[in-house]
């Protein structure tokens, strides 16, 4: 409950995530690299000397992001107790009997398996899930599919006689296929917006997972503390690998007990236009040629490479940028994904900005690129390059304000922590008063359109 003082907008609101959830997840995180590193080492003290190598597999990254999300799963049950929210919908006092909920059931498990069979589809018809490192996602989740629809069924038995509504977004759109019960259009199109950004965003953070985990923990360390640049290099590296790592377990549990499930996905078209164009395939055609921005560029150490102190500077700061950015996504702890509400964050980084991942990340590119700085000496390379970043920069403050306009939409403790923010964060009530000083008449509100 928040406090009166909460309620006037005196404080912040209360975070509906605890910092603790991320850390303990990051901590588990960097205990099992530090294993794969040194698990040549533990084998020969174990008597098996030059048998085994680093376990930097692509099955040994998915065992990493499987016992980080089980340690922040066991935390926030365990510790926590989320299960216990009165958000997750359930009444653990009040259990039906199987024969009460078994037709709820039923249907519910028809709307799930057809989503599962039309999201396989999907996946056989996109070619780009059949080569490069979408090979190693389409295994995965192929290998899981049997496990899944064996298990849902005593999972969605038990989950049915304890939900207070069991008629959930699922069961609208199994009651949809079978024809046989009235439901509603507007729960299964929140269905299909759920479902469509788990199966699009788990593939893609799935087959990416290997490649940073591989990098980190193969990583030569002899003389990296001397050189800023492979140091650097390192840390980013590291610091995606969390971020990718908890990030997948976002998208994977998604489960009501957690208190982690999708409430909702964003119902605006504009906020799906603007996130996918950033992600894979879209993001190979729009980011990647359309709008390119290093054509003809170096980076930070080629420009810098004859001042080693400015190569230190630039180093920590793009190491620090890349660590807000990391913190941003721990922060969720088991409840990252995007396009979805699933609680407010109000701790950790979301404290000085609304946004401090798209921040980072774009000053990150900033930095790290130059794009005004070309090795062609071509004056229209430099003015291309810099307006098409500024461009990439555009797209990720307008994902950031349809992002904002489904919060405020769904949740009135957003608004609260929105309008704290526009008075309080540290980056954000700075920007809010500038953006009031260009454009005195414009008010605080955020219109958009839902997704039809």
């Amino acid at each position: 409950m928040m406090s009166a003082d909460t309620q006037t907008g005196s404080r912040l609101p209360a975070s509906d995530v605890s910092p603790w959830v991320g850390l303990v997840g990051l901590a588990t995180l960097l205990a099992y690299i530090l294993l794969a590193r040194s698990f040549p080492e533990i084998a020969a003290m174990l008597g098996y000397p030059d048998q085994f190598g680093r376990l930097s597999g692509p099955y040994s990254a998915m065992l990493a992001m499987v016992l980080t999300g089980s340690a922040m799963a066991a935390y926030s049950l365990v510790v926590e107790k989320v299960h216990r929210n009165p958000s997750t919908g359930i009444d653990w006092e009040n259990r039906r009997p199987i024969s009460e909920i078994i037709d709820i059931s039923i249907t519910k498990l028809a709307g799930l398996w057809a989503t599962w069979f039309i999201i396989g589809g999907l996946y056989c018809l996109g070619r780009w899930y059949w080569e490069g490192q979408y090979l190693f996602a389409m295994q995965v989740l192929g290998a899981a599919i049997i496990p899944l629809v064996v298990l849902s069924v005593p999972y969605v038995i038990w989950i049915d006689r304890v939900m207070k509504n069991p008629r959930d977004h699922s069961w609208h759109f199994g009651a949809m296929l079978i024809g046989r019960e009235a439901f509603d259009l507007e729960e299964v199109k929140k269905h299909w917006r759920s479902w469509i950004i788990k199966g699009f965003f788990s593939a893609f953070m799935i087959s990416i997972i290997p490649i940073g985990f591989a990098a980190v923990v193969d990583a030569d360390a002899a003389g990296i503390l001397g050189d800023p640049v492979r140091l650097g290099v390192l840390l980013f590296e590291l610091l995606f690998v969390i971020d990718v790592q908890i990030g997948t377990v976002g998208y994977l549990l998604t489960f009501r007990p957690l208190d982690a499930h999708i409430r909702s996905g964003n119902p605006f078209l504009a906020g799906w236009i603007a996130a996918l164009a950033c992600y894979p395939p879209l993001a190979w055609g729009v980011l990647g040629n359309i709008i390119n921005y290093d054509v003809n560029t170096a980076d930070w150490a080629y420009w810098f490479a004859d001042y080693p102190p400015l190569l230190w500077i630039w180093a920590a700061w793009l190491v620090f940028l890349t660590a807000i950015y990391a913190w941003a996504t721990f922060a969720f702890g088991i409840r990252f994904s995007n396009l979805t509400y699933r609680g407010v964050i109000t701790n950790g980084p979301y404290r000085y900005t609304r946004h401090p991942a798209y921040v980072s990340k774009n000053l990150f590119w900033w930095s790290s690129t130059m794009p005004f700085l070309v090795t062609s000496g071509s004056t229209v390379d430099m003015i291309r390059n810099t307006v098409f970043i500024a461009v990439v920069s555009g797209i990720y403050y307008w994902r950031a304000r349809t992002e904002e306009a489904h919060l405020l939409l769904e949740d009135p403790k957003y608004r609260e922590y929105y309008d704290w923010m526009e008075d309080n964060g540290v980056i954000t009530a700075r920007l809010a008063r500038l953006l009031r000083w260009a454009n005195p008449r414009k008010g605080a509100g955020i219109q958009a359109q839902p997704a039809e």
